[in-house]
């Protein structure tokens, strides 16, 4: 399988104010998205001992004993603990899976004032985190890297705002309760008598906004490429993967991409990695921009309220969550 054909995109600039180094960042960002819409950043500003602490973290608590990790099963919330093969994508943006997911999970989500106003604290995703007891460097170590995750990402955002003509702050509106939460996953070692239809994470979009993965040592992340074929995107040192999820299609009427993505561990080892969701304030109404509407491109004329198709993404995917059972 051919391996790290994805942009590589330097965005410190887009950190420190540079308008003109800035603006040649944003330009490099728009390419890529426009075009596979994954590539690796360098420059993002998450120290590299806070991705290692976190990884480390994510590790132990997997090779923790199961009835440890099963106190804390995932909530109402969307926080906890999912088992080996409790997952199946129902509704990937591609299709029914066949089979639940070859992996692991634990969600932390942002935190929640019960005292406070709006969706953020009393909404849906609204509830309090769980963390391992018996781990006590987990919980510092995993707020370290969400912390340094947001700003990474407003890092990016601000690229994109640029680069779409919306000056540096284009998106700050969208994103005044930011909905993000961290998925640390784990991946055995994929079977070699596997189904061809098995995979570690089925073929899917991210339904959101922005996804930044960090990544151990052990590759199994894909990407879908425009003409259909599966590429790998291994790690590579310093690097962050960045890739657009559902919402931006709409923004940009079409001009960027919603990539399928997927992970079959074929490693020979334990995989370890971290996905952080960025997603706009629930409440948002996401239509496409002003800079955007003469794109020729495929355009996106629906709006959509993030919120309602959050909930509605998870529900359908979640089994936890469908009253139903369906």
């Amino acid at each position: 399988m051919p391996q790290n054909n994805l942009p590589l995109i330097d965005v410190t600039a887009l950190g420190r104010g540079d308008l003109g180094d800035a603006d040649s960042a944003a330009k490099a960002l728009c390419q890529a998205f426009e075009s596979i819409g994954f590539a690796y950043v360098t420059g993002h500003g998450v120290p590299d001992d806070v991705i290692e602490a976190a990884l480390r973290q994510s590790r132990e608590f997997f090779e923790s004993r199961l009835d440890r990790k099963n106190s804390l099963p995932i909530n109402r919330a969307h926080r906890g603990y999912i088992p080996l093969q409790q997952t199946h994508l129902v509704d990937s943006g591609l299709g029914r899976n066949t089979y639940p997911n070859l992996s692991e999970s634990f969600f932390v989500l942002y935190d929640v004032d019960p005292s406070g106003s709006g969706a953020r604290n009393h909404g849906f995703l609204a509830g309090p985190n769980q963390w391992p007891q018996w781990l006590p460097e987990f919980e510092p170590a995993v707020r370290a890297f969400m912390s340094a995750a947001e700003a990474a990402c407003q890092r990016i955002m601000t690229g994109f705002s640029l680069g779409l003509g919306l000056g540096s702050d284009g998106f700050d509106s969208y994103f005044t309760e930011p909905t993000t939460y961290l998925r640390m996953l784990h991946y055995p070692p994929h079977p070699d008598d596997a189904d061809a239809e098995q995979f570690g994470q089925a073929p899917h979009t991210d339904f959101g906004a922005l996804t930044l993965l960090a990544q151990d040592g052990a590759d199994g992340l894909e990407v879908r490429t425009r003409d259909g074929a599966w590429i790998g995107a291994p790690h590579l040192p310093g690097t962050l993967v960045v890739n657009v999820a559902d919402l931006f299609p709409i923004w940009t009427g079409g001009r960027f991409h919603s990539t399928p993505h997927r992970v079959i561990n074929r490693s020979g080892r334990d995989r370890y990695s971290l996905a952080y969701f960025f997603d706009p304030s629930l409440n948002t109404v996401v239509e496409c921009l002003p800079t955007c509407q003469s794109v020729e491109s495929s355009p996106h004329p629906e709006t959509l309220n993030y919120g309602k198709h959050a909930e509605q993404r998870l529900t359908r995917n979640y089994a936890f969550r469908d009253p139903s059972g369906e």
